[in-house]
């Protein structure tokens, strides 16, 4: 029983009889408006309980010899998927020229509808037996070995298509001028099937895997070549000064998708007002991992990016695309998600009914003193 009494006299939460109690219309009001007050708290709470939080880190990123895969999808209203082709350039000196594996392309009439899809370039199948003109010959196979026009790299190299004259003359550096004059380009339509799809639009999507370097990567019209350390494109075959590169970016992304991650350029529209010229991106890519609760790693990007248009009437005149140069952050961004910990999430409840307690019961002071102050005023100023 003294145990039992010492341990009474501990108690820091004395008792109050009853009839010492004076209950009030405003005391009533604040406690009812108090556990209002503490049941959204709690909810709110146990929501950012439930949910995972994302901690952000910055380091040094001292990654080496990792490739970038870059995704896109973009639509020009006003560029035939024949004329279209895509290039990689870096500072490294590697270089990719119409690319064409892991990328599809969709012919696309004046109103947007989708003509045809398919993921091979210009060009129909190697010939194996056509006739023998302009130089070209059968070997002792009696195989035809279609000629090169000059372009060929040693006496057995042959040309049976068009695309392999083009590629021949590429890697001379030369541009093909008149397609009409080789016999292969002429067998297999080239110039006809350019001037079929005028006035069609292309839509082309796919990914580009490029070494992570500075450097960039194009659309525009024609074939690629180097001539004199100069980019240029064979754009005497088409017979036209003016293209059109109004485009639309549907989807462009660095690096696989990860949860809130926002691509600036996603539905970007650009329509061109000049009679030609280039449109440049200048993107910086931030090198990015994401931590999801279970520990799964996704190794990505974040970009942001400006714009601007080179007007086809200045010095030296622009090759006419849309040009998508990308640099590299030094710092890597690290998102981690975390659950908050269980003592975390009670210390807060425990903060949430103490605090609101606390308040109330000064406002209830406040007021209730406030009217007993008021009321004696009232019976001073009668008896007066």
């Amino acid at each position: 029983m003294e145990i039992l009494n010492k341990l009474k006299n501990l108690d820091a939460y004395p008792k109050i009889n009853e009839d010492f109690y004076s209950r009030t219309l405003s005391g009533g009001i604040v406690t009812v408006v108090s556990a209002v007050i503490m049941l959204f708290l709690f909810i709110s709470e146990t929501r950012l309980y439930f949910y995972s939080a994302t901690e952000t880190k910055l380091i040094v990123d001292t990654s080496r010899g990792e490739r970038l895969r870059v995704n896109f999808d973009i639509t020009f209203p006003a560029l035939a998927c024949s004329l279209l082709s895509v290039d990689t350039v870096d500072i490294s000196g590697e270089q990719h020229y119409d690319i064409r594996h892991d990328i599809i392309k969709k012919r696309l009439d004046h109103l947007g509808n989708v003509i045809e899809s398919r993921q091979e370039g210009i060009g129909a199948r190697k010939i194996e037996r056509p006739l023998q003109r302009h130089g070209g010959r059968l070997d002792h196979n009696e195989t035809y070995c279609g000629s090169c026009y000059g372009a060929e790299k040693s006496d057995d190299h042959c040309c049976n298509s068009c695309e392999e004259v083009r590629e021949a003359y590429r890697s001379k550096g030369w541009g093909m001028s008149n397609p009409d004059l080789i016999d292969q380009c002429s067998r297999e339509g080239f110039i006809k099937q350019i001037k079929d799809e005028h006035g069609e639009g292309c839509n082309i999507h796919g990914f580009l895997d490029v070494s992570k370097v500075a450097g960039n990567f194009h659309f525009a019209p024609g074939k690629s070549f180097h001539q004199s350390d100069i980019h240029v494109h064979d754009l005497l075959a088409f017979q036209t000064e003016n293209y059109n590169v109004t485009h639309k970016i549907n989807k462009l992304s660095f690096g696989k998708e990860f949860p809130g991650v926002v691509n600036p350029l996603d539905n970007a529209h650009w329509t061109q007002q000049a009679s030609s010229g280039a449109y440049q991106y200048f993107i910086k890519v931030v090198p990015t991992i994401y931590t999801d609760i279970r520990g799964h790693k996704i190794h990505s990007n974040q970009f942001s990016a400006t714009e601007h248009f080179r007007d086809g009437n200045v010095h030296p005149k622009p090759l006419p695309g849309v040009f998508f140069f990308y640099d590299f952050s030094p710092i890597k961004v690290i998102f981690t998600e975390e659950n908050k910990s269980l003592l975390h999430f009670l210390t807060n409840l425990c903060a949430i009914v103490g605090g609101v307690f606390t308040v109330s019961g000064i406002i209830d002071a406040f007021i209730y003193h406030g009217q007993q102050a008021i009321k004696k005023k009232m019976e001073l100023g009668k008896y007066r």
